[in-house]
């Protein structure tokens, strides 16, 4: 898919882009309906067995007021057990540094990434900010303060649950 604007794409959220370094690719939309555009390597990488590596991207973003980049892993590389580390990853509005992405690879093997590489995806959301009403109460809830597995309690929840209390969360 394109990455050029068109009169057709004029509904589109424009986000400026910025290159910093040679060898960054802009990032693409493999299909019309894909939700995000992938993220690639600008030059070749290699995450040892267990490592984390905060990859440069080499290019910075202009994103517009009231929304956000997030970086998630592709599934692809995820279920082979690379995943982004500080998933979903939050690039604000007014962030103009180069984008990275780190990666960390929980496979038992290394893995290497050619220049190129589909590493990530960004997927772009509207976000809210919020103004704060101190109170002394808020309204209950059936659901109440539950929470972690709270309400869809099964024998791996419970184990979860069990395991969560040794960790006193």
């Amino acid at each position: 898919m394109s990455n050029k604007l068109s009169k057709k794409d004029s509904k589109l959220l424009v986000a400026k882009y910025k290159r910093l370094k040679e060898g960054c690719i802009i990032p693409e939309y493999k299909t019309a309906g894909s939700a995000g555009c992938d993220l690639a390597t600008r030059e070749p990488i290699l995450i040892e067995a267990g490592g984390l590596v905060k990859i440069d991207l080499g290019f910075a973003i202009e994103i517009p007021q009231g929304y956000e980049m997030q970086i998630r892993s592709r599934s692809g590389l995820a279920s082979q057990g690379v995943i982004v580390m500080n998933q979903p990853a939050t690039i604000d509005s007014d962030y103009r540094g180069e984008i990275a992405v780190l990666l960390l690879n929980m496979s038992g093997v290394s893995v290497s990434f050619a220049k190129g590489d589909r590493i990530a995806q960004a997927v772009f959301n509207k976000v809210e900010q919020v103004a704060w009403d101190i109170t002394d109460d808020i309204r209950q809830t059936e659901r109440g303060s539950g929470g972690f597995g709270s309400t869809n309690i099964s024998d791996a929840t419970i184990a979860s649950e069990e395991f969560a209390k040794s960790l006193q969360i």
